[in-house]
């Protein structure tokens, strides 16, 4: 018996996880959870695997019906959710009951939320994952990398437990208003002087022209002294910047090498609040060394020992 349907869906509803690591040697790219953040915290309130399988909510746009009794756990932006039509909290788990119905609207604040089930949600693993990943037709309910749609049924294999809240003082901050932390690349040098003032003192705007390739930037135009490099491996986070001199942040679905130059990366924490920031939104970016990069981020996994 499946445990939950979906009675309405924009297609903008993914079933993701961790990643698909190990592969991109065969051209297959990483995929899982936009803002890992998020999904590490809804899974943790169900004390699943940080990394297990969530279903992704882009912009709103789904209704679940509940096709029997259990927990679930809920994470990342306020889209409005509902449960029987009463506003659900996000950063905590809740029951359900079966014949219960569970909506989600339109963004009041950040682009994606994150739900988690006990164990995670089941899927078809490809190459060791169910992240889905439509351009490679990659992981996903069925394998095939397509998203949730009317009539799917998903099921999970765990026992929920007691209710649980993310404290409040480590909740995410989705405001624009801290800078995006930019680790500097190698061709950091290439950039004029005026460019690289620019990119790091301005504001930047994430344009519609954006997905889980890649976010673009519309701003300042940045203005390197070569078009292009040996393709070469990118990381997520990316900052690629192609002849027209606006960035482009390559993403969980990106490429797997690239031939434009670049600034550098985000670090993982910054490409997660990437993830929550709608079109039209405006971005800093600041720059960091390696080092001050590692400590951050060591600091934020400190949240779930």
């Amino acid at each position: 018996m499946s445990a939950i349907t979906v009675d309405y869906s924009r297609s903008l509803a993914l079933l993701q996880d961790g990643g698909r690591f190990g592969v991109r040697h065969l051209g297959v790219t990483q995929g899982g959870a936009f803002d890992w953040v998020s999904m590490y915290w809804a899974n943790w309130l169900l004390g699943n695997a940080l990394d297990a399988a969530v279903i992704e909510i882009t912009l709103g746009g789904l209704r679940l019906l509940c096709e029997r009794d259990g927990s679930l756990a809920l994470a990342g932006a306020d889209l409005q959710a509902t449960l029987d039509d009463r506003p659900l909290q996000s950063w905590r788990s809740f029951s359900v009951r079966r014949g219960q119905v569970l909506t989600f609207a339109q963004p009041r604040l950040g682009a994606r939320a994150y739900l988690a089930a006990p164990g995670g949600f089941e899927g078809e693993r490809v190459l060791g994952s169910v992240a889905t990943v439509a351009r490679e037709s990659l992981g996903g309910l069925r394998g095939d990398g397509q998203p949730l749609r009317t009539g799917d049924r998903l099921n999970w294999s765990g026992q929920g437990g007691a209710l649980n809240q993310v404290p409040e003082a480590r909740i995410p901050d989705f405001s624009a208003a801290r800078p995006l932390d930019l680790v500097v690349g190698a061709q950091i040098g290439e950039f004029a002087g005026q460019s690289l003032y620019d990119a790091f003192n301005c504001d930047w705007t994430v344009d519609t022209r954006s997905d889980r390739m890649g976010v673009r930037l519309t701003g300042p135009q940045l203005r390197c002294r070569v078009s292009g490099i040996v393709s070469e491996g990118v990381p997520l986070g990316a900052v690629q910047v192609p002849p027209d001199g606006q960035p482009i942040v390559l993403l969980n679905d990106r490429q797997t090498i690239g031939g434009y130059p670049r600034l550098g990366a985000l670090t993982p924490e910054a490409v997660a609040r990437l993830g929550q920031c709608l079109p039209g939104s405006r971005i800093r970016l600041r720059p960091v060394v390696q080092r001050s990069a590692e400590l951050i981020q060591q600091r934020l996994l400190l949240n779930w020992r």
